[in-house]
């Protein structure tokens, strides 16, 4: 009976042994960095002299190590097995693995290519940014493994779509609904990683709600403006042309994106139109909210009234930024 002779890998215990025959060509066997390999050998009683080699390197002659590599060793469980254990594999250990025999007839040998996959890493991405609307925005996110990883985008918020876009994400004219946590996902067979980039987009303000009252003499009087912006919006209240502040019978009160006038004792000569103003650095906007006695029938929760009239903007402007 002539002398046998096969080579197989595993990933440790707990897998499946995978046979190679010596007369195929040679084997691709794939491993994840890190993991342990053994490139099983089997050879009978009839074989002389057995090798173990790495590309054009011997590794082992017989049990005499020529490799240098602590993480390499043999594993030889009874005479008939020759088998080659790395611990530790990583991408430098990927090629080509020989086992060589000697028989008396004729020297044969079986050959595994060893493929070393490595989970996703990304290395660089783009940094948190803070743009203004109707910019151009490109997001980049670059990242190695084996094999290569897909790359994915999504905006987290609100519905976590998909977006077209791989290495670099590319947002033409960004809106203020496309602001948020954007997150790139890099895949391959062996894991994932992820990396957020939070995006700010600044817009000027837009009055959303006012709420006019209709006040008896006497009573307490509270008018309301809502707005949005990015950043946040200053606001000014007007009466006429005159700019209002806190003083007595007066009280002015900001919260965020909502500003309310409150007008402590009502007189006849505080009823009439009252202006809220709302800006940043990137524009402003105005409306008319009323302080009316009850019966002259105005709609006290109507939209918005906006005007742009010059003098209010400049007025503005100089108060917010040259803190009037």
């Amino acid at each position: 009976m002539s002398s046998l002779f096969f080579c197989a890998l595993n990933y440790g215990s707990g897998f499946p042994v995978r046979s190679v025959d010596m007369q195929r060509a040679t084997d691709n066997i794939t491993i994840r960095q890190g993991d342990t390999a053994i490139i099983r050998c089997y050879v009978d009683d009839k074989v002389s002299r057995v090798a173990w080699l790495n590309r054009s390197n011997i590794i082992f002659a017989g049990q005499d190590k020529w490799s240098l590599d602590p993480r390499v060793d043999l594993v030889t469980k009874g005479q008939l097995e020759y088998s080659l254990r790395i611990q530790k594999v990583d991408v430098y250990d990927e090629g080509s693995y020989t086992c060589s025999i000697q028989t008396k007839q004729q020297p044969k040998t079986s050959q595994v290519y060893l493929i070393v996959q490595v989970p996703p890493n990304i290395y660089k991405v783009s940094e948190d940014i803070t743009v203004n609307e109707g910019s151009n925005v490109t997001l980049s996110c670059l990242a190695s493994g084996r094999p290569d990883p897909a790359i994915t985008w999504r905006l987290l918020n609100p519905s976590a779509d998909p977006l077209d876009g791989e290495e670099y994400l590319d947002i033409i004219g960004i809106m203020r609904n496309q602001a948020g946590r954007y997150e790139c996902k890099a895949s391959n067979d062996v894991k994932s990683d992820v990396k957020y980039v939070n995006v700010v987009v600044n817009y000027p303000p837009t009055i959303k709600k006012t709420q006019s009252s209709e006040t008896q003499v006497g009573r307490m009087g509270t008018l309301q403006c809502d707005a949005t912006a990015v950043p946040t919006p200053e606001f000014e209240w007007y009466r006429d042309d005159k700019r209002l502040s806190n003083s007595q019978g007066i009280n002015i009160q900001i919260s965020g994106t909502t500003a309310i006038l409150v007008i402590a004792n009502v007189t006849e000569e505080d009823y009439g139109n009252y202006t809220c103003v709302a800006a940043n650095r990137l524009g402003v906007q105005n409306a008319s909210l009323f302080l009316y006695r009850p019966g002259t029938g105005r709609d006290i929760n109507g939209s918005a009234c906006v005007s742009q009239s010059l003098w209010l903007l400049l007025a503005c402007f100089a108060c917010l930024f040259f803190k009037c």
